[in-house]
């Protein structure tokens, strides 16, 4: 059936997330090819000409950017309680985030008087479970939650960082919050300043909100540029490449006179390559050294030879002199050069909140 959109109640559309991408893929495939899956409502208790929205919130919202004002329906013979419980566990853990999950759970508490005992059945969850999604609701501030909803900060960054901030200030969660939805931070940065905001002292803290953009200038500087991002993952590929091969051969693969010869070969040009490679990256340690043979002394005697033992070492070993007798040794300097050159991310994000795992999906039913 058809809906015109004075006739619809949209109380539930507060518990959702607006996701902008989602908003405008769904704009197009309803202006392209019309709303082909209807939204889903139920008779409002003595407003037979009235409809409850139950399921259908974000097409409603595109075909009113599109200009329409009707939409396609189907009603559930039900009540309002029922079907929400009912359309929720149809979709749930596909769409939901941590946060929606816990707006859903806390308004069946509060308006129906479901128990935590009957939510946990409804959901088919545990009661830890249900309990835990309710603590944040009451653990983040109302504030936060508002921008969660407008779409300001994403739920997985008010769960993982903005909820144990909160915990432990409230006033600072707040000020966090600003922070990620004023500089729009994704998920690394807004990891960065909340770690050096949990490492910090009192002052240090207050610090970091006052002028997060000072901060986020520091964090900025210290990524590498896209090209040596580049470099460093194919380094790290090649070290796991040549890691894989030494535990390989460790296994006791079987080869001929001929096969031990190519996989030698091999090997030495790839280690002719990587030294070639390692000899044109700078190094702090030799600009260190080089800038302290630089003295005053020395141009007192300065006789255009440099004097015995002061010639400097190269930055790395000629293929030559790396070892090349035999193929297990050859892979192990693979391994050992690519290594030394691909640093490991640090990971010195939180963990994230035991019950605040998020998900970010869509809508369900997120065609037209």
């Amino acid at each position: 059936m058809q809906l015109e959109f004075h006739q619809l109640d949209r109380r539930w559309e507060a518990l959702r997330v607006r996701r902008a991408d989602r908003q405008r893929q769904l704009l197009a495939s309803l202006a392209a090819n019309g709303q082909q899956t209807p939204i889903v409502v139920v008779v409002l208790d003595g407003q037979p000409e009235h409809y409850l929205v139950i399921d259908g919130y974000q097409r409603i919202a595109a075909l009113q950017q599109l200009g329409r004002d009707k939409v396609e329906a189907v009603v559930w013979p039900m009540t309002e309680a029922e079907a929400v419980v009912l359309d929720r566990s149809l979709h749930w853990g596909r769409r939901e985030t941590a946060l929606e999950e816990a707006w859903l759970l806390t308004e069946l508490e509060r308006r129906f008087g479901y128990s935590v005992d009957q939510l946990a059945r409804r959901f088919d969850r545990s009661v830890s479970w249900v309990s835990r999604r309710l603590a944040l609701v009451e653990q983040l501030p109302e504030s936060v939650q508002q921008q969660v909803r407008a779409g300001e900060i994403t739920a997985h960054i008010a769960m993982k960082f903005l909820a144990p901030v909160a915990r432990a200030s409230p006033e600072d969660c707040q000020r966090m919050a600003e922070v990620f939805a004023r500089h729009k931070c994704p998920t690394r940065e807004a990891g960065e300043l909340y770690a050096a905001w949990r490492g910090g002292s009192p002052s240090m803290r207050r610090r970091i909100l006052e002028q997060p953009q000072l901060f986020l200038k520091v964090q900025r500087r210290r990524e590498p540029a896209p090209a040596a991002a580049e470099l460093l993952r194919e380094l790290d590929t090649v070290a796991a490449i040549a890691s894989r091969a030494v535990r390989r051969l460790a296994d006791g693969v079987e080869m001929d006179g001929g096969q031990c010869e190519e996989a030698r070969r091999k090997i030495e040009r790839a280690i002719e390559q990587l030294s070639r490679l390692a000899a044109k990256i700078p190094r702090k340690e030799q600009e260190r050294k080089e800038q302290e043979h630089v003295e005053p002394k020395s141009t007192n005697h300065d006789s255009g030879t440099a004097p015995p033992g002061s010639a400097q070492t190269r930055d790395c070993a000629a293929a030559g002199n790396l070892p090349s007798d035999g193929a297990q040794g050859g892979a192990v300097a693979i391994a050992g050069s690519a290594g030394a050159g691909a640093p490991r991310e640090s990971r010195t994000l939180p963990a994230a909140d035991p019950g605040a795992a998020a998900h970010l999906q869509g809508e369900s039913r997120a065609g037209p």
